[in-house]
């Protein structure tokens, strides 16, 4: 009998929390990479003169890039604190299954709790 390859569909299965964190921190790291070109240059117009520290600080009230830079506020936080959780498993610290969940809440409770402050503090 021939074994014929297994079709897996991503989207039925459904991983454990510590793997949803995991891919979180690559996206997170990936959204982080993406979007640095563009802070840079914003960065750039703001330090240039008068008037580009305006025109930014107008682009900083638009609605859509407040919820863009709260976007990157969670893609730092959650980067962060995973990357605090890795280094915790790097010295065997949280490595069992009841750790390692809690460990994943924690990093999840705070990247989420803080970037709702930080959208708080910038709308």
């Amino acid at each position: 009998m021939i074994r014929r390859p297994v079709y897996l569909n991503l989207f039925r299965i459904r991983l454990p929390l510590p793997g949803l964190v995991s891919i979180m921190h690559r996206a997170s790291g990936a959204l982080l990479f993406l979007l640095l070109p563009l802070l840079l240059y914003a960065l750039q117009s703001s330090l240039t003169s008068a008037q580009g520290f305006a025109e930014v600080q107008a682009w900083f009230r638009l609605p859509l890039v407040k919820l863009l830079l709260i976007g990157v506020a969670w893609a730092y936080l959650h980067h962060f604190c995973m990357g605090l959780r890795y280094l915790a498993l790097d010295l065997d610290i949280g490595v069992d299954l009841p750790q390692a969940r809690l460990s994943s809440w924690l990093v999840l409770a705070v990247s989420i709790g803080a970037t709702l402050l930080i959208g708080a503090w910038l709308w």
